[in-house]
């Protein structure tokens, strides 16, 4: 598998952003920005937009954090099930660790979503716990959230 290139995101990016979040069965395991939210989190040294073209993104936030942990809100691809996201989180991962301070990313997921989790795991991540009905859909359904993270001593051990 081929790693897709990924640079940091624009606001000319925007409309692809929120074309993707939109997609079809997203609305059950990925939230969604409104244009505003998505032009003020782009001009925020706190957030990290990475993008692949026309392939899929990652929303990261906390770079400020003095600890060193980095939120992966978002990963999206634009379409599933075509190996892209097992091309575009290496590139991802890879740019954190790289051009960041980062120590621990971390990310959460939908619990009973199956190929986040298989993703996730099969890119070192480890789980670290549930957090119990902490999400809330628009239609007032709760659900539960799988904590995961990658350690920077993690990743440098694949690097060789």
């Amino acid at each position: 598998l081929t790693a897709l290139t990924v640079r940091r995101a624009t606001v000319e990016d925007i409309a692809f952003l929120m074309a993707t979040e939109r997609l079809p069965g997203y609305e059950r395991t990925v939230g969604r920005f409104e244009e505003q939210e998505h032009r003020e989190q782009l001009s925020d040294p706190n957030w990290l937009y990475l993008v692949a073209e026309d392939k899929g993104f990652a929303i990261l936030q906390g770079l400020s954090n003095r600890d060193g942990n980095l939120c992966m809100r978002r990963f999206i691809v634009a379409e599933q099930f075509r190996g892209i996201g097992s091309r575009l989180l290496p590139s991802v991962i890879n740019a954190i660790f790289e051009q960041t301070r980062t120590h621990r990313l971390w990310l959460h997921y939908v619990c009973g979503n199956e190929p986040a989790a298989r993703l996730y795991a099969r890119h070192g991540f480890q789980i670290e716990g549930i957090e119990r009905e902490a999400g809330l859909r628009p239609d007032g359904t709760r659900f539960d959230l799988i904590n995961a993270s990658l350690l920077r001593p993690e990743w440098a051990a694949t690097k060789g």
